[in-house]
């Protein structure tokens, strides 16, 4: 028996790729090292070696492509009719031929340089020879690139085509799209088809397994078929008829007798006449389905005729090669598949006449008459008249009645875990089975010990009460704090501390009063540069003041703003005192505004140069005391560190220069250069 298994057929390359493929083999796989002194001879059997090596390995990769895709004349005439309709035969046919045509050219190439490259004279005319053939038969490969790329693309739809066997024992079901067809196979095999309310929800064939009197059935969901002409039908009703077409199985027309699939009974009947010389010498059987939502006697007499003529029909087609009708009993079946009514009895009847038809068909060919002459039935027959009736031994039967006493008084752990709860609340007895000198001991409490203590040892016994009256204190503690909600009203106060309590108040509301209006007001806005300041809100007596009222003498800061100040155009900006002493404090004070130039010289090196601050002085928000504590925390990290400096180990903070050269990739024989390059 011949079996198709598209799934391990070899992935087809693109042109590109393939070129990459071969290519990279025939450098990997020849010699590379040549030099000019070599014999001419042996410069010549170089660059031929590097040419055969090529076509060899090309002509292996053609080859695999055309003799893995299956040629639509040798095999089923099924599965060449459904590549047909999938894929265009022509097509198919036309990119394997250029597959071929490939192939041919690259060994005419192969065999035309290797012609010249025996004549070669230096090593520059052999390698160019070479350049050239290896050349060619890549161009070749780019000329059948959308071959190749077609015939990838069939495999890979191939690949996902189910396995059908053609020849074993199988059942069709077909009919009008949304009539229940993918439900009944999903109830009678473990397939997953996917069901929907709309019509195409199933669009290629879908296969399942199911059992029948120990032997394995193949059951093939088809897509919908609409009643049109033949050359109307797309590729999905064309996958139906292939099947339909070419396979030996029994046949389930589905009817849908109420009609929710959108489809009325006549048109059904249509449609079964147009297709019934698909069903001759075929085991048919019409099934009705929906019968949850309308019976078969409701409906009307139209319909009733329409249902009793196809059922004629399905008795003609039905005739057995030898002409003898079958029961019409088993032609005209109904089931409801949301309620499972009769589903089994249409399986059971589709599989026994499938049984029968391949059994009468195997006993009217020729080859009956050779397995005939080696089967002998051998019948006794009786010597006499006494009745030997069989003899059973006595043991036998008691033993075998002593079995069936046990097995119906032992019970499991199962039957009590039904009897006392179910899961979740039985709890399964792991020591009743213990083996013991006396059979109470079971259910002894076992000790338990923990660092060579017994835990029952320090168990007090009245645990549980004391509990329960910490957690009673707890309760009327809980209960007094909450209604001793303390406030002070002033009546516990003296005079004076009544007086304090009321001016803290005063305080209290006022600054939220303040808070209130800055929120409502501009002033808890930032603060705005003087030239928008037109209404001169923001001067100094105003900032001197502030700094009064805190306590902080604002003559400095005053003095410094003023100094600063754009306003006063004509007036320098002062030295400070530091910079006037830096020549020493003997030095002679200068009349005038005018800075000499040893003055200007330091007065620019300051501003181009700032102090540096020392090791040991202490910066605002470091959280040193002082320069000492600084000091000796410095003194402290570095002795932390010296001991791993000295070992050399590398820290978070060392510089690390990560690997950027893997060796399996930058070693070997093509170490400059790209891998395109050729």
């Amino acid at each position: 028996m011949v079996q198709y298994n598209f799934k391990k057929i070899t992935v087809v390359p693109n042109g590109k790729d393939f070129i990459d493929i071969i290519l990279s083999r025939t450098q990997r796989q020849t010699p590379t090292v040549v030099h000019k002194g070599y014999a001419i001879s042996r410069l010549r059997q170089f660059y031929m070696r590097k040419v055969k090596y090529t076509q060899q390995n090309f002509h292996e990769k053609l080859s695999t492509i055309i003799d893995e895709f299956p040629r639509l004349d040798g095999i089923h005439p099924f599965y060449g009719d459904l590549l047909h309709v999938l894929y265009n035969k022509d097509h198919y046919k036309l990119a394997l031929g250029q597959i071929n045509t490939a192939r041919n050219l690259i060994g005419k190439i192969a065999k035309d340089y290797v012609k010249l490259l025996k004549y070669g004279d230096s090593l520059y005319r052999c390698k160019c020879l070479k350049v050239a053939a290896l050349g060619r038969m890549c161009t070749v490969i780019k000329r059948i690139g959308p071959s190749l790329a077609y015939l990838e693309q069939v495999r890979q739809h191939m690949a996902r085509l189910p396995s059908i066997d053609p020849n074993t024992r199988t059942i069709l079901i077909c009919g009008y799209p949304n009539v229940g067809k993918s439900s009944f196979i999903n109830k009678i095999t473990r397939a997953d088809v996917d069901v929907q309310h709309y019509a195409f929800t199933t669009k290629s064939l879908f296969v399942g397994h199911t059992d029948y009197k120990y032997l394995r059935y193949q059951v093939i969901d088809t897509p919908g078929i609409l009643d049109r002409p033949f050359e109307d039908r797309n590729i999905i009703e064309m996958c139906s008829i292939t099947a339909l077409a070419h396979l030996r199985a029994a046949i389930l027309f589905f009817l849908d007798i109420s009609g929710s699939c959108g489809y009325s009974i006549a048109q059904q009947a249509a449609l079964f006449h147009s297709i019934k010389s698909l069903f001759m010498n075929k085991p048919l059987i019409l099934v009705c389905n929906k019968t949850d939502l309308q019976p078969l006697e409701g409906i009307s007499e139209e319909d009733m005729k329409l249902v009793m003529e196809m059922k004629a029909e399905a008795l003609k087609t039905a005739v057995g090669q030898g002409g003898e009708p079958t029961n019409d009993d088993d032609v005209l079946l109904t089931m409801s598949t949301l309620t499972e009514e009769g589903v089994i009895t249409v399986k059971n009847a589709a599989c026994e006449r499938l049984l029968n038809q391949r059994v009468d068909i195997k006993m009217k060919s020729k080859k009956i008459n050779d397995c005939l002459n080696r089967f002998h039935v051998a019948i006794p027959k009786p010597r006499d008249q006494k009745e030997r009736p069989p003899c059973i031994p006595p043991a036998v039967l008691e033993a075998k009645a002593n079995q069936e006493a046990e097995k119906e008084k032992r019970k499991t752990e199962k039957d009590l875990e039904n009897e006392n709860g179910g899961a979740g609340v039985y709890s399964m007895n792991l020591r009743k089975n213990y083996i013991l000198a006396n059979e109470e001991w079971k259910e002894d409490i076992l000790p338990e010990i923990l660092d060579g203590h017994n835990v029952y040892d320090f168990i007090d016994p009245d645990i549980l009460h004391r509990v329960e009256e910490l957690e009673r204190e707890e309760g009327i503690r809980q209960a007094e704090a909450e209604d001793d909600d303390f406030e002070i009203d002033g009546t516990e106060l003296t005079p004076e501390q009544q007086e304090a309590l009321a001016e803290i108040r005063k305080k209290k509301s006022l600054l939220i009063q303040q808070h209130r209006m800055k929120k409502s007001t501009a002033e808890s806005r930032p603060t705005v540069p003087r030239k928008f300041d037109k209404d001169k809100q923001f001067t100094s007596e105003r900032m001197g003041r502030q700094l009064s009222s805190l306590g902080l003498d604002p003559t400095l800061a005053i003095k410094r703003m003023r100094s600063t100040s754009a306003t006063r155009r004509g007036r320098k900006r002062e030295r400070s005192p530091e910079t006037r002493n830096t020549d020493g404090g003997d030095g002679m004070d200068i009349d005038g505004d005018t800075p000499s130039k040893k003055q200007c010289l330091s007065r620019s090196r300051s501003r181009s140069r700032s102090v540096p601050r020392l090791p040991n002085e202490v910066v605002p928000g470091e959280g040193f005391k002082d320069s000492a504590k600084k000091v000796k925390a410095i003194k402290l990290a570095k002795k932390s560190v010296k001991k791993r400096n000295k070992d050399a180990r590398r820290g978070e903070a060392d510089r690390v220069i990560p690997n950027l050269k893997p060796k399996h990739l930058f070693s070997g024989k093509r170490s400059i250069g790209k891998t395109e390059r050729r």
